[in-house]
């Protein structure tokens, strides 16, 4: 947790209440374990003043439902009071293991669904709370958050609308055009990226690697991940390079233009492990496509790292992928709901966030500086200098 003495000389603005769905469980449950052990390990003189009450505690989630009527309908119920809390609401709207019952009918619940429960949330804490931070990993309607003819702008108006109803700040991670933001120019938008998480969890799996220019490089499977892998391989000291997408501008198939190739851009990748690094697996045949022409190209090893492990199309075309070594290992965070069976995959990395997301309602609540978090250069540089000293017990995340 970088730079704890700023927060042992500074208040919390109120006490913390964490408050998620079925959507985020797991998650929260963890992230409520680091918020229980900072709180205790910090030495911070607010802990013995009776003002300010509900600082330590042994638990800070609140226990919230969103049943559903027959007929599909739902509400929101807290069964705590909020008032006077700093309320941080933990949404996943991409988990649709979640069901209800309509009509007879099971239905699994839709990123649209999700949405409206946190806007019931919301609603049910009726301005009472001190303040409310939305924590929505996943941007909802992040993909469409720029208008090509007579479309929706779903995602800037989403923003919107929640910062209409009384939210504060808005968190979430590696969102796909951070420029939404501009929807709500006088509000709290945070975006963060999980550079660390990445690296560091490659590093605790593949123990001889060699991060430099001349066996590693960092590659963008498009023009839209570019700006994330240019910092990547800044930080690493390493080369980087793309791939952007030749596509077919006189067909559309399933409402956008299809891709007819894959072309690179960059410096020899022969005999170099590879690091591709975007925001999300989706079905996931771009992504095999690249990491089949990264092969072709004579790449030693192919990584890849998403933070959103979505696998719409399921875990079949990666399976055959990984048996025909067209990549090594996929590394994705713990922000979204994944497949039970990804877990038992020879390929697959997690990377924790729970740590992560833990330290930012931590600085929230204390009004901190967010500059470090938002920067973890120095973090990287020190876990590198240890990788190569081969020194990684005792880490700290």
């Amino acid at each position: 947790m970088p730079n704890t003495e700023q927060l042992e000389h500074s208040m919390p603005v109120a006490p913390i209440k964490l408050l998620t769905t079925r959507s985020a469980l797991p998650l929260a449950h963890k992230v409520n374990n680091y918020l229980v052990d900072f709180r205790k390990t910090l030495n911070n003189n607010v802990k013995t003043d009776p003002a300010f009450h509900g600082y330590m505690e042994d638990n800070y989630m609140m226990e919230v439902d969103c049943p559903r009527f027959g007929t599909g309908e739902a509400k929101a119920v807290l069964h705590d009071s909020v008032r006077g809390k700093d309320v941080f609401i933990l949404v996943d709207v991409c988990n649709h293991s979640i069901t209800y019952t309509m009509n007879g009918y099971t239905n699994h619940m839709s990123p649209d669904d999700h949405y409206q429960d946190l806007k019931r949330i919301i609603s049910a804490i009726n301005g009472k709370a001190h303040r409310i931070n939305v924590i929505m990993p996943f941007l909802y309607e992040g993909r469409q958050h720029k208008r090509n003819g007579r479309e929706s702008l779903d995602c800037a108006y989403a923003i919107k609308e929640l910062m209409d109803m009384g939210v504060s700040n808005f968190i979430t991670f590696d969102a796909h055009d951070p420029r939404v933001q501009n929807s709500v120019p006088i509000k709290g938008f945070d975006n963060f990226t999980p550079p660390y998480q990445f690296i560091r969890s490659l590093l605790r799996i593949e123990k001889d690697l060699i991060i430099d220019k001349e066996h590693t490089i960092v590659i963008s499977p498009d023009e839209g991940a570019l700006d994330r892998a240019v910092y990547f391989a800044n930080v690493l000291g390493v080369d980087t390079g793309m791939f952007y997408k030749r596509r077919d501008y006189s067909t559309i198939v399933n409402g956008k233009n299809p891709i007819v190739a894959h072309e690179f851009l960059g410096d020899n990748i022969d005999g170099k492990d590879v690091i591709v690094i975007d925001d999300m697996i989706s079905s996931g045949g771009s992504m095999i496509d690249t990491a089949k022409q990264l092969k072709k190209m004579n790449a030693k090893r192919v990584f890849i790292c998403c933070t959103f492990g979505l696998f719409t199309d399921g875990l079949a075309a990666f399976d055959d992928a990984y048996e025909k070594c067209y990549f090594d290992k996929i590394v994705t965070t713990n922000l979204c709901y994944r497949p039970p069976m990804l877990y038992e995959k020879p390929y697959y990395v997690e990377a924790d966030m729970s740590k992560f997301i833990a330290s930012i309602i931590d600085f929230m609540n204390h009004d901190a500086s967010m500059a470090n978090i938002y920067t973890p250069t120095d973090k990287i540089h020190q876990i590198l200098a240890k990788y190569n000293n081969r020194e990684m017990s005792g880490l700290d995340i």
